[in-house]
């Protein structure tokens, strides 16, 4: 056994030495380069497919009807210096701020609650469960109908996207915890709120934020429909900023597809943005999770 066990470890030093462990730097660097790659790969598609009827003859299905990468470049350059475009950006981002921050700020609580008291979850979960298959573009009309302005209407849809996500993260993350490390505390006379601050808050918290990267994700999603919808909130027009949403259904109102690609990846952004912003979050924030 011994001579196995030495022999083991020798090859694994022999395997470090063959094939050193790659250091993080030359990694990120690696990964950085296959997501460019990725990237010029998939605006060769674009540029092909979009110009097929010129060099295959015939037109591809669905892409062929897509505005070239070229022509989208210079109605995006256009549009840098247009104030309504950035005004659309910051109305559609306060938006998503507002909904996403309620939903976290009453989602989080309400599954927590569920997770630590039978009762309440015997009496909330099963209208939860009822309400929550309903798309939250679903909502847009009650929406409409039950809050006074066309703002809030938005902020509550954007609000029911994120909300059902956080709710469940929170919920799943505390029934994880092993009830044994509960009781351990108990018997050495914890109290409840040492237990709950301690032990399941900290438990919790690499769900929250995932449920957190995931909401909102749904966010940008819902905060552009219900803008389409809507009208992009009372009193908007395109000059004054009425959000990506709204931003996008004018250029497809007005015919300018170019534009229509730019607030399609205009909100790509944006979601890539948020959800960077909270991954460095969740990075800085649960740091023992990277523990090995």
């Amino acid at each position: 056994m011994v001579a196995h066990a030495t022999a083991t470890d020798a090859v694994g030093r022999a395997s470090k030495l063959v094939w050193p462990q790659r250091p993080r730097a030359w990694s990120a660097g690696r990964a950085q380069r296959r997501a460019v790659v990725a990237y010029v790969v998939a605006l060769l598609i674009w540029q092909l497919g979009s110009t097929s009827p010129r060099w295959l003859g015939y037109p591809l299905p669905w892409i062929s009807h897509v505005p070239t990468p070229g022509s989208v470049a210079v109605a995006w350059a256009r549009l840098v210096s247009d104030p309504g475009y950035w005004r659309s950006w910051g109305a559609s981002f306060v938006r998503v701020l507002v909904g996403f921050s309620a939903a976290v700020v009453t989602g989080v609580p309400l599954g927590l609650l569920m997770a630590l008291s039978r009762p309440v979850r015997a009496v909330v979960f099963p209208v939860f469960e009822l309400l929550r298959p309903i798309p939250p573009l679903a909502w847009v009309p009650a929406a409409i109908i039950f809050w006074p302005t066309q703002e809030l209407s938005i902020d509550f849809v954007i609000f029911i996207g994120a909300f059902y996500t956080m709710v469940l993260n929170a919920l799943g993350g505390a029934d994880g915890i092993d009830p044994r490390l509960i009781q351990v505390a108990r018997s050495m006379g914890a109290s409840r709120w040492n237990i709950f601050h301690r032990l399941v808050l900290r438990a919790v918290v690499p769900s929250i934020l995932v449920g957190m990267e995931v909401g909102i994700g749904i966010t940008w999603e819902v905060v552009v429909a219900a803008e389409m919808i809507s009208g992009g909130g009372s009193g908007t027009s395109t000059a004054s900023g009425g959000g990506l949403g709204f931003f996008i259904w004018n250029s497809y109102v007005g015919g300018s597809y170019p534009q229509i690609v730019v607030g399609m990846a205009s909100i790509g952004i944006a979601g890539f943005l948020s959800s960077a912003a909270l991954r460095l979050a969740a990075a800085r924030f649960t740091r023992w999770t990277a523990a090995r």
